[in-house]
């Protein structure tokens, strides 16, 4: 990982990912990196955090799989949001 991304994960301690491993199960990766948001934050908050955390940590890995795993949880969460957004 780039310098930058270690020092933010470091300094903003909701924005880590908690135990995300890219060879669990789909379900298993979600539910750490939604739980690894504050509890007192919406849904709809913790959706969006989650997925901008997983996008960052695909744009700056070099390791193709784990940029296509990362990748394809972001883009859940972002739909889970936008699925939040029109009720």
């Amino acid at each position: 990982m780039n310098k930058w991304f270690k020092k933010a994960v470091r300094e903003k301690p909701p924005y880590n990912l908690g135990g995300w491993k890219k060879n669990q199960s789909a379900r298993t990766r979600r539910r750490i990196a939604l739980n690894s948001r504050p509890k007192n934050w919406t849904l709809k908050r913790k959706y969006l955090s989650a997925g901008r955390a997983l996008q960052s940590l695909a744009n700056v890995t070099k390791d193709r799989r784990t940029k296509v795993i990362a990748r394809m949880d972001a883009r859940y969460f972002f739909a889970k949001n936008e699925l939040l957004k029109r009720r």
